[in-house]
Parts: C-alpha cells; sequence; structure tokens
C-alpha cells in the first residue's frame, strides 16, 4: 500500500490504519512519526546517561 522501501514509518502508519477507521493518512502518519521521534529522544538520552556513567 503506503509503504515505500526505505520509510521505516509506513509499516507503522499502516498498521495503525488497520486498527480503526476515521483517522486520515496524513494524522496516522504525523502521530506515528511524532510517537517515533520522542522514542529516539528517549533511547538518545538513555545512551547519552549510560555513556556518562561508563566514563565515570
Amino acid at each position: 500500500m503506503a509503504e515505500e522501501q526505505g520509510d521505516p514509518l509506513a509499516a507503522w502508519t499502516e498498521r495503525l490504519l488497520r486498527l480503526g477507521d476515521g483517522i486520515s493518512q496524513e494524522d496516522a502518519r504525523a502521530f506515528v512519526h511524532e510517537l517515533y521521534t520522542h522514542a529516539q529522544s528517549d533511547l538518545d538520552a538513555e545512551r547519552a546517561e549510560a555513556d556518562f556513567e561508563r566514563e565515570e
């Protein structure tokens, strides 16, 4: 469907769209993008903290 090769958000957007009716493709993609961005930020913070603790 909308899944494009190399697009990490496409599969999750499609999964979200299959869960319910009434959500637009654009809204689903925006939600997945925001969720992905926040998750990546959290992982980066955890890695930075782990690196800091290893250096001490």
